[in-house]
């Protein structure tokens, strides 16, 4: 009899100090790489094939440092570049890298989440002063402002019926929902969940739309129902969990970017990732 499957159980997956304390991304391509910023020094990409190897993907250009990482439906990586206040656009066949969004508005961004129809959002926390904004890139190339005087908005994604946009406050603790129409437009916020303790980070949601959120300094993931219900907690490897990806064969091995260990761990899961889905 085949032995079941252990779920939520994360344990690393590279070795540790390989990215710097900055490390952020991740995503996945379809051959199921992991690409994470920030591999060895600041301003730059690393590729983690599905072996745990760890290798330089690209430089980025002089005063551009990568936060977080999407893949459109082209299969192009775009990257939140929150000291050149950019989205990058990298070509993964020929590596060249191009600015596909600027705003000198933004105050990062800091990490992405991206609707079927390549519509794009960006978190744009300010820490200095615990706030922070949403922006929208639409097909254009251009950042719109959506919501100001916010918390310190962070982790941000989509559902999958690209019904439901999702925004979490590091520093209030706070989860919040909208409304989403075809057009990126936003509407009715909700509080779906809030902690008592601790940070969050980034977060993805699986194909059932459940939410995967990093615990930064509690070094532990949350996965929350759609309408925000508690329905697990585990522990990572590391205390700084700082963004999450799902990924391999079947999209249900989900990678966890630690920030005090510099390196990812991994854990399976019940459901594939939303992005996988397609």
């Amino acid at each position: 009899m085949k032995d079941q499957e252990e779920f939520y159980t994360s344990e690393p997956f590279t070795r540790n100090s390989e990215f710097t304390t900055g490390i952020e991304g991740p995503a996945v391509d379809k051959e199921g790489n992991v690409y994470v910023v920030n591999f060895g020094e600041a301003g730059t990409i690393g590729k983690v094939t599905p072996d745990g190897e760890a290798s330089l993907f690209v430089n980025l250009p002089e005063g551009s440092t990568g936060n977080g990482i999407r893949f459109n439906s082209k299969g192009e990586m775009l990257i939140a570049d929150y000291t050149g206040h950019n989205v990058l656009k990298v070509d993964m066949a020929s590596r060249e890298i191009s600015v596909y969004a600027h705003h000198d508005e933004l105050n990062q961004p800091n990490d992405l989440a991206i609707m079927d129809n390549d519509i794009l959002f960006a978190s744009d926390p300010n820490w200095a002063e615990s706030t922070g904004q949403i922006w929208r890139v639409g097909l254009d190339g251009r950042f719109v402002l959506l919501e100001a005087d916010m918390g310190t908005t962070n982790g941000i994604e989509v559902s999958p019926d690209n019904r439901t946009l999702y925004v979490n406050e590091s520093v209030q603790r706070k989860v919040w929902a909208y409304d989403l129409d075809e057009k990126g437009d936003i509407s009715n916020k909700r509080l779906i969940h809030s902690f008592d303790d601790f940070g969050m980070d980034g977060m993805r949601v699986d194909v059932q739309g459940n939410l995967f959120i990093t615990r930064h300094g509690k070094g532990t993931i949350v996965k929350l129902s759609p309408d925000g219900e508690l329905l697990k907690e585990f522990a990572v490897s590391g205390k700084k969990p700082s963004n999450i990806a799902f990924g391999g064969a079947d999209g249900k091995t989900a990678y966890v970017t630690l920030q005090d260990n510099g390196n990812i761990d991994r854990f399976r899961s019940e459901e594939a990732g939303r992005a996988f889905d397609k």
